[in-house]
């Protein structure tokens, strides 16, 4: 028989956990953003992938975001709190996957 109290209860429980984790990363996105160190990833080159923007395209955004480093409006204090809510909105969000990797892994229960 199939106790659907506990489905329910490991379903509702993944999605609000699922939820902590999204909205800890974005949140973390957004204020290494807000701290003017907006992460900018170079264009890879490998053998038949896809190139998603071209070197001069790389520059430009670049250029783009040391443009906007300027016109941050935060002071140097609020910068190195944002920034330091960045590495704690990472770290809940990287403890959280831990965790849940340490749940799924029978081994970790002995």
């Amino acid at each position: 028989m199939i106790d659907w109290s506990a489905f329910l209860l490991v379903a509702v429980a993944s999605l609000v956990v699922t939820a902590i984790v999204v909205s800890a990363y974005s949140f973390g996105l957004r204020l290494l953003a807000a701290s003017g160190r907006a992460p900018l990833v170079e264009p890879a080159s490998f053998t038949d992938a896809i190139t998603v923007i071209t070197p001069e395209q790389s520059k430009a955004a670049a250029k783009r975001q040391r443009k906007a480093a300027k016109k941050n409006p935060l002071s140097d204090g609020q910068k190195r709190l944002a920034l330091w809510g960045a590495y704690v909105c990472f770290a809940i969000a990287g403890i959280a996957v831990l965790y849940g990797i340490y749940l799924i892994i029978p081994y970790f229960h002995h």
